[in-house]
C-alpha cells in the first residue's frame, strides 16, 4: 500500500486492528474492517461507472460514515473532493462545482430535486445516497459491489484530494487545493505538536466540508486510533458524545467552546473526565471562558492559530505559558510568521500589521486560480514568482491583523477588512470586544464599522443581553468612556437578538452593518 495516500496508511491499520472500532457517528459504530469493506465497496463502485483518477466529486456533503467512507475512496482512486455546504443556495453550489472543475455529483434526493442538472457542465456520475430518482444510481446499487481492495498503482498522493471552498473579495469561489500529501502532512505534524496515540478516541464536532474536521475525521484513521464524529453541533450533543465516547481529544472552534462552558456552569452538567487535551480554534477565547473550561474539563487546553490555506501555524499551551494568556502561540516548527504593513514591509515586535506565513504544511494553491494564488504570497527572497517559489519559499498573506512580541508569540487582533479607520486613526474591533464583553449582562458584542459623512466611518457596537439581565445603552456609553480610548468610542450602540454567525458558529462581522440597517 502507498505510504503518501491516506487510504494506504488506513488499509495497513485495518490489517493490524480488524475489529477495532474504527469510526462511530450518531449512534452508528464499524470497526476498521467494516470501514474497509465499505470504502472498498465505493471506490469499486465508482470505477466501474466511469471514475478516473484526477477526477473532481462534487457533493454537498453531511457529518456521517457515509461521507467518510466517501473520503477514503477518493483517495484510493488518486480522485478530488469538492465537499459544500449543502445549507447554502443551489446556485452557489453550482458555482462552487464549476470552479473545481466538478465531473461527478453525489447528494441527496432534496438536492437533486432542486439541481438544474446540466450534463455539458457535469458529465459524469450522479449517486442519490437516500432514494431513487430516475436517472440517477442508487446507493443501494453501490452496497452490493465488491469489497476487494482497489488498485493503487500509479496514485502519486499529489493529484487534488480536496477542495475547500471559499470566496474572494468578489464573492466568486476560491477553491483552496490540499493533495493527500499535504493532509499528510498536516495530520503528522498534529500528531506530534499535541502527542496523539493510537489509543485516543478523537472527536470531530464541526461540518466535514470544512477542513478542520476533515482533518479530525481522518487523523484517527490513518495512526490506528478511533474517529468520533459528531453529526450537528449543540453543546448538549457536545458533552454527552464527550462522556458517552470517552473522547480524549479534540479540536473546538472557539464559538463552540464558550456555549459548553456557559453549559458546564449548570449543575446538571455532565462530569467528563475523558479528555486529555483540548484546543481551541477560529477566534481567541475570553479569558474568563478558557479559566473555566480548564477548571471544569481538568485537562490540558491548547489555543492556536491557523486557516485552512495554512493550516495550524502558532499553538500554546495555558497551562505552560502562563505569562501569555493573551497569546495565540508561537509558530510550530514546520512554520515562520512575519509582520508586514501594506507595502509588505516586515514590521518590529510589538507593532500591528497582517500576518504572513511561511509552511511546510502550506495549500497547493487555489484551483486553477494561478494569478489569485501568486497574489496571496509575498517573496522576500525574490528570484522568481513561479509555483515552486511560492510554495518553498513564499510566505502566505493571511488577511489577518496580528502582532510578535520579544519572545516570538503571536497575538491576533482580527480581520484587516475589518479594521475601522476613523478619523485617520486604526482601530481594532477585537480590542473593543474584549472590553465590553466583560459587562455582567453581556453576553457577546461586536463593534464594527458604521458610516459618517464627517470621518468615513466610526465605530459603532452591537451588543445581545443575557437573559433577564437589564442594560442600557447609557451604562453601555459610560462603561466605554471609562475603559475604552476616545478614538475607541462606539458613535452608535444597537441591541440585537443575536449576532450573524457563519456555519462554523463564527462571527461575520461584516454583516452587522447589513443586518442594522434592515431594522432602522
Amino acid at each position: 500500500m502507498s505510504d503518501l495516500t491516506i487510504a494506504g496508511h488506513f488499509f495497513e491499520n485495518v490489517k493490524r486492528y480488524p475489529d477495532k472500532e474504527a469510526i462511530w457517528c450518531d449512534g452508528e459504530s464499524m470497526t476498521y474492517s467494516q470501514l474497509s469493506s465499505l470504502c472498498c465497496k465505493y471506490a469499486n463502485y465508482l470505477k466501474s461507472r466511469g471514475l478516473c483518477r484526477g477526477d473532481i466529486i462534487g457533493i454537498p456533503m453531511n457529518n456521517s460514515i457515509a461521507s467518510v467512507a466517501l473520503m477514503l475512496a477518493s483517495s484510493a482512486l488518486g480522485a478530488g473532493l469538492a465537499p459544500i455546504n449543502p445549507t447554502i443556495p443551489v446556485e452557489s453550489i453550482e458555482a462552487a462545482f464549476l470552479s473545481g472543475k466538478v465531473k461527478h455529483i453525489i447528494g441527496r434526493q432534496s438536492f437533486f430535486k432542486t439541481f438544474k442538472d446540466d450534463r455539458d457542465k457535469f458529465p459524469g456520475l450522479r449517486l442519490c445516497l437516500d432514494g431513487n430518482l430516475e436517472g440517477i444510481d442508487n446507493f443501494e446499487e453501490l452496497l452490493n459491489s465488491g469489497d476487494e481492495l482497489p488498485d493503487q498503482t500509479g496514485i502519486t498522493g499529489d493529484e487534488t484530494f480536496i477542495l475547500t471552498m471559499t470566496s474572494g473579495s468578489t464573492g466568486a469561489p476560491k477553491p483552496i487545493e490540499l493533495t493527500q500529501i499535504n493532509k499528510l502532512k498536516r495530520i503528522k505534524a498534529h500528531v506530534e505538536l499535541y502527542d496523539i496515540r493510537e489509543s485516543d478516541r478523537i472527536l470531530a464536532a464541526t461540518p466535514l466540508y470544512h477542513s478542520l474536521a476533515e482533518r479530525l475525521v481522518l487523523l484517527p484513521l490513518t495512526i490506528g486510533a478511533t474517529s468520533v464524529l459528531l453529526p450537528r453541533f449543540t453543546p448538549n450533543l457536545w458533552l454527552k458524545c464527550v462522556q458517552d465516547q470517552e473522547v480524549t481529544f479534540t479540536i473546538a472552534v472557539s464559538a463552540q467552546l464558550g456555549q459548553i462552558a456557559q453549559l458546564l456552569s449548570s449543575p446538571l452538567a455532565p462530569s467528563i473526565t475523558s479528555l486529555r487535551s483540548i484546543v481551541s480554534s477560529s477566534a481567541l477565547l475570553e479569558p474568563h471562558v478558557r479559566r473555566e473550561l480548564i477548571e471544569k474539563l481538568k485537562c490540558d487546553f491548547h489555543e492556536m492559530y491557523g486557516a485552512s490555506e495554512i493550516s495550524t501555524a502558532t499553538s500554546i499551551n495555558f497551562r505552560e505559558a502562563l505569562n501569555k494568556q493573551q497569546s495565540v502561540g508561537r509558530p510550530l516548527k514546520e512554520a515562520d510568521i512575519k509582520i508586514v504593513d501594506d507595502d509588505n514591509k516586515e514590521l518590529k515586535h510589538g507593532e500591528v500589521g497582517e500576518i504572513a506565513c511561511r509552511t511546510e504544511l502550506i495549500f497547493k494553491g487555489y484551483y486553477g486560480q494561478k494569478e489569485n494564488t501568486r497574489k496571496a504570497f509575498i517573496l522576500f527572497d525574490k528570484a522568481d514568482d513561479s509555483e515552486e517559489e511560492l510554495r518553498g519559499k513564499g510566505y502566505f498573506k493571511t488577511g489577518d491583523l496580528g502582532k510578535l512580541d520579544e519572545d516570538g508569540y503571536l497575538y491576533f487582533c482580527g480581520r484587516k477588512k475589518e479594521l475601522i479607520i476613523t478619523g485617520g486613526i486604526n482601530v481594532y474591533p477585537n480590542d473593543i470586544d474584549k472590553v465590553v464583553s466583560k459587562l455582567d449582562a453581556v453576553k457577546e458584542c461586536a463593534a464594527f464599522s458604521y458610516p459618517d459623512d464627517r470621518l468615513g466611518e466610526v465605530v459603532a457596537l452591537a451588543l445581545v443581553k443575557k437573559e433577564g439581565m437589564e442594560l442600557s445603552k447609557r451604562d453601555v456609553s459610560v462603561y466605554c468612556v471609562r475603559n475604552l480610548a476616545d478614538f475607541q468610542q462606539p458613535h452608535y450602540i444597537f441591541f440585537v437578538e443575536s449576532l450573524p454567525k457563519n456555519s462554523m458558529g463564527k462571527l461575520v462581522r461584516s454583516k452587522i452593518y447589513e443586518m442594522i440597517k434592515t431594522t432602522l
